[in-house]
């Protein structure tokens, strides 16, 4: 049994690692990556393959303190309509390219706020989307959706378009809470967009909630838990608020003082995570709990449960094509990522040219170390044989690999000839064990807490 006391020494509460939903992590793509390489990458999809879609609208009414994601404030709708038009022109171009009868396995909207677009932009961006990659009768269409901009036209027109499955993030229900992360949502606002979401047809809900957040205590986040259970949601993301000021300059607002310790985090998700539990949801990897008929358990249950940008994912296609400003693709042959400031990503667009800035170029190393690393994420456990047999990596390199991480978590992980495991009380380190498979360096990264 793995104690606080162990966790502690082996340096839980103080590390910072990256939340490895990409391998390598986002500070080391470089510019090396350009439009080029990112139009060839496309050329190369296979025929009649599935593809994944993710659209980014960075646009909010209101910037919250607590977030770290890319974004920019609009009270008016004239910015959305022109970034509307270049998103319809860069669907566009990239319709151009794709080859024959390729299909949508999965489609998200996020941001940012899609749903501050009016009914008649959404219908216009999808039928966009849909005259490039069609859906098939499995297409999962997900949108986030913020309860404070959402309301009945709207919701019909997600429904007419396709959408069916909802993401709504929670953050925390208590009001002094939300008031110190800028970030106003009742319950009741929540529950009555949860009602209309389903009531018209659209059963599958994520949520998010977070843990660490300013002035959080156990009996606070079990309120919270316990009104975000009442909502039924088929998923749940149980985040780590990532104090990040450096990097986001509004989470400034959010005093360090009133912050939970690290040990006062551990027990925060601890207490969130045992409600989940108990209500009957499947733990899904580090920080996911689902109901156990949803398509994470099922996938996890198959040994096919994957991690990308948005997390945990049932999603099986090898191409997920990032639209928008500072959108993230990733093909079998890397990563590419579309400029970030909006007003770069319009330009490029206006030209006839994608914006890429930045990516990687995987190696057989990089690829090697990104299916060790899912492993663990998703499975807490790196099977020997299917590493040796997919990347034909030696058994003498690969136990040596093993063994230096071990000693690392000396008296932690399980470990002999059939590979790497974490047992369940050592999960908490999860991440920090990935840290060693990571070959990069990542001193100098700026990542977020390790739990």
């Amino acid at each position: 049994m793995v104690t606080k006391a162990q966790l502690s020494r082996l340096g839980l509460f103080d590390a910072k690692v990256p939340r490895y939903t990409s391998y390598p992590t986002a500070p080391h793509f470089n510019r090396d990556i350009g439009a080029t390489e990112y139009t060839s990458w496309i050329s190369a999809i296979k025929p009649g393959s599935r593809i994944s879609l993710y659209v980014h609208v960075p646009f909010c009414r209101r910037l919250c303190w607590f977030c770290a994601c890319r974004t920019q404030g609009t009270q008016s709708d004239k910015p959305v309509l022109a970034y509307l038009e270049t998103l319809k022109a860069e669907l566009k171009m990239l319709g151009q390219l794709l080859p024959e009868g390729v299909r949508l396995s999965r489609l998200h909207w996020g941001g940012g706020t899609p749903t501050l677009l009016t009914p008649a932009m959404m219908e216009e961006l999808a039928e966009a989307i849909r005259d490039v990659v069609p859906f098939t009768g499995t297409t999962e269409f997900s949108v986030e959706i913020d309860p404070n901009e959402i309301d009945g036209p709207r919701l019909d027109a997600l429904a007419a378009a396709g959408m069916n499955r909802a993401s709504i993030g929670v953050q925390d229900f208590d009001s002094e809470i939300q008031q110190s992360i800028g970030r106003i949502q009742g319950y009741d606002i929540t529950r009555d967009a949860v009602e209309e979401i389903r009531t018209r047809g659209v059963a599958s809900l994520n949520t998010d909630i977070l843990y660490g957040l300013p002035h959080q205590t156990g009996g606070r986040i079990t309120e919270s838990v316990q009104k975000l259970l009442s909502l039924n949601p088929d998923r749940v993301a149980l985040y780590g608020y990532a104090h990040v000021p450096w990097m986001a300059k509004r989470q400034q607002m959010i005093p360090s003082d009133v912050l939970p310790t690290p040990e006062e985090r551990l027990a925060l998700y601890e207490t969130a995570r045992e409600l989940f539990l108990w209500d009957g949801y499947d733990e899904i990897g580090i920080d996911h709990f689902s109901r156990p008929e949803d398509g994470l358990s099922l996938a996890q249950k198959a040994g096919q449960l994957r991690r990308n940008f948005q997390g945990y994912t049932d999603d099986t296609a090898e191409v997920l094509i990032g639209v928008g400003a500072s959108s993230i693709s990733r093909f079998p042959q890397g990563y590419a990522q579309n400029a970030p400031a909006t007003g770069a990503h319009t330009a490029a667009i206006r030209d006839g040219l994608f914006s890429t800035t930045r990516g990687h170029s995987f190696t057989p190393d990089d690829r090697m170390r990104a299916r060790m690393i899912e492993a663990l994420m998703c499975d807490f456990r790196i099977d020997a044989k299917e590493i040796r047999s997919q990347f034909g990596v030696s058994e003498a390199a690969l136990s040596k690999m093993f063994s230096e991480t071990a000693k690392e978590f000396e008296g932690v992980l399980d470990h002999d000839q059939n590979g790497l495991t974490i047992p369940p009380a050592a999960r908490p380190l999860t991440r920090m064990i990935a840290r060693q498979i990571d070959a990069y360096e990542l001193s100098k990264a700026g990542h977020s807490a390790a739990i």
